[in-house]
């Protein structure tokens, strides 16, 4: 059965380019001209500490990437195998893969804000309170595990390589939407790509902001799915519980600790799908404790509201009423 079916040696896996790490040097350059063209405007655009902390996460997630390389691609090559139908590599399968991605990216993306164990793999990219080319970097290290969300797109039997490609284009295009000195693009551009205008609304912590555009290169998602909406007021960035910390560990496992937390209190199963699978901010745990410090203290209120008041007669003398 497997006879035929080609391996990660066959394709070449080991000599694909690798164009995120090409582009690298230009990404740091942007953010070096960004970061100076803010302080010659005297703006707060960028802190050293939460860059620091943005380029440790980023060349540590690059690392893990390189390591599950041949993991992530060999699943590519399984569905590939696995289907009898195959798409060959040409110049229309690129962007019909493309397209594929990016729709499977807006729902991963989409799930990864609904739920909140896919929340904790992707909240280090919404921590910091900054807006600027270096937020790019903050991708979690747990964020691999959202491959599945990719497979349906591998069993379309496009060919790896092509897949390979069209992954790297998707996860580059993000880095140059990450920024407020781009304002607003041509109206067709607005309307059928996601522009930094976009992306800003995403990245805001205020509340009629939340759960908005989730497009990773086209927002027309947004548009279909009904989680559109256009850029207003400048956004606040960042979380609705601000982190205070710096530490690239604490940025990128703190709301994972937080969940372990509650799992340990969590009474049933109930509470414990609630508590991965409800969304962020459900706190499940601490309205259940609410409730109960609620139903102790009712007993006491009632018992108090239902104690026999005294009852003055007729002819007895008010205890209130002055003696002559």
């Amino acid at each position: 059965m497997f006879e035929n079916h080609l391996t990660m040696e066959d394709l070449g896996a080991d000599k694909w380019p690798n164009i995120i790490l090409w582009a690298a040097p230009v990404m740091f350059l942007l953010v070096f001209i960004e970061w100076g063209i803010s302080l010659y405007q005297k703006k707060d655009t960028y802190d050293k500490k939460d860059f620091l902390a943005a380029t440790t996460i980023g060349l540590v997630n690059v690392g893990i990437s390189a390591l599950l390389k041949v993991f992530i691609f060999g699943i590519a090559l399984f569905c590939w195998n696995l289907v009898p139908w195959k798409i060959p590599a040409t110049w229309w399968s690129f962007i019909a893969c493309f397209f594929a991605i990016d729709f499977a990216r807006y729902w991963a993306h989409r799930v990864a804000h609904e739920q909140r164990f896919w929340w904790a793999t992707h909240i280090t990219h919404h921590n910091s309170s900054k807006y600027n080319f270096s937020v790019s970097f903050r991708l979690g290290w747990t964020q691999h595990i959202k491959i599945i969300f990719f497979v349906p797109v591998m069993l379309m039997g496009f060919d790896p390589f092509v897949f390979f490609i069209c992954h790297q284009i998707a996860v580059l295009y993000q880095f140059w939407i990450h920024t407020e000195y781009i304002t607003k693009l041509p109206r067709p551009i607005e309307y059928f790509f996601t522009t930094p205008s976009h992306h800003r609304v995403h990245h805001a912590s205020d509340a009629h902001y939340l759960d908005k555009n989730y497009g990773s290169t086209f927002i027309i998602w947004d548009r279909i799915f009904g989680t559109f909406m256009p850029e207003g007021e400048r956004p606040n960035y960042g979380i609705t519980k601000p982190v205070t910390s710096y530490n690239p560990i604490y940025l990128n496992f703190h709301e994972w600790a937080d969940i372990v937390k509650d799992l340990r209190k969590a009474k049933n199963g109930t509470e414990v799908f609630q508590i991965l699978f409800g969304k962020p901010g459900d706190e499940v745990i601490k309205n259940r404790e609410l409730r109960e410090r609620e139903a102790l203290e009712k007993p006491t209120e009632n018992r108090a509201s239902q104690a026999p008041r005294p009852i003055l007669v007729s002819n007895e003398n008010s205890l209130l009423k002055k003696e002559d």
